[in-house]
């Protein structure tokens, strides 16, 4: 399904970045590993003739954790940023919201505990086994229930969630089998490299004339799958540019050649577009 937004009254519920909610406690930082990755027996066989561990050890990684009051168990909501990092503010906003609307917030942190600063230029961290670590820290969280646990990611990390979101033959990460994503929002991906099947229900929201992440690629992709496996909706926001929900952005900016820029009004329609996807993803 694909949609473009008309100019509608947007719900009464506080969903703008860093709304109502800013005022809540400052996500907590923790670590947890990213997985690792399973290794065949020829691999195995061949590492040790080399005198290497068959099963090289996963990163530790950092991550910002937030809660809900009360006991749960709450459904989760597991964060990927984009590829300059991810900002205090951008991982603010990213807890308020989430927390605000009833959710337990992980957002991953790929980058710090690697040295990296930003990763525009060439894929540097391994983005999906981050968050599939996260997904298993998350999963064993007293106060999670975590057969409700969705992701979310944003540009580089929208990419990510394609990658997640997507059917593949091989299961190469070392994570239980009966453990997996809800759903899935992606904002802004690239949906080239994700398979024509989808594994989960997701969403995709993107600008009409973002030059880094085209739309058009997205509905081509769309036509390609022509609706197999789970359901996906893709939504185009006219007159959106890359990055249209960070208030940072509000004058705009050029980034290794591209306009990023705030859009509140799109923004506003994402957001409650997600709201309620996760109300109806994650519901028991």
């Amino acid at each position: 399904m694909r949609l473009r937004l008309l100019p509608f009254a947007l719900a009464a519920f506080a969903i703008a970045a860093g709304g109502a909610n800013a005022g809540l406690a400052a996500p907590e930082l923790v670590r947890f590993e990213s997985a690792a990755y399973r290794v065949g027996r020829i691999q195995q066989q061949q590492a040790r003739e080399r005198g290497e561990p068959a099963r090289p050890g996963p990163d530790t990684i950092s991550g910002y954790l937030s809660k809900p009051d009360g006991d749960g168990p709450f459904p989760a909501v597991i964060y990927l940023h984009g590829c300059a990092g991810l900002s205090a503010s951008n991982r603010n906003r990213v807890s308020d919201l989430m927390t605000g609307w009833g959710y337990v917030s992980l957002a991953v942190d790929s980058f710090t505990t690697r040295g990296i600063k930003e990763s525009c230029n060439e894929w540097r961290a391994p983005r999906i086994a981050d968050a599939l670590g996260g997904l298993l820290y998350a999963s064993k969280l007293p106060y999670v229930d975590p057969k409700r646990i969705a992701v979310v990611g944003s540009s580089q990390g929208g990419i990510a969630v394609m990658g997640l979101a997507s059917v593949h033959s091989v299961n190469i990460y070392a994570i239980p089998d009966d453990l997996t994503f809800r759903a899935a929002v992606a904002f802004y991906p690239a949906c080239g490299g994700a398979s024509q099947r989808a594994a989960i229900p997701t969403i995709i929201l993107i600008g009409a004339l973002d030059d880094w992440t085209p739309a058009e690629n997205c509905e081509r992709w769309m036509r390609l799958r022509a609706g197999r496996g789970a359901p996906v909706q893709l939504t185009v926001y006219p007159g959106a540019y890359h990055a249209f929900d960070i208030p940072t952005l509000k004058d705009g900016r050029r980034y290794f050649g591209h306009w990023l820029a705030y859009d509140a009004d799109a923004a506003h329609r994402a957001n409650a577009a997600m709201h309620d996807f996760l109300a109806r993803q994650l519901a028991k």
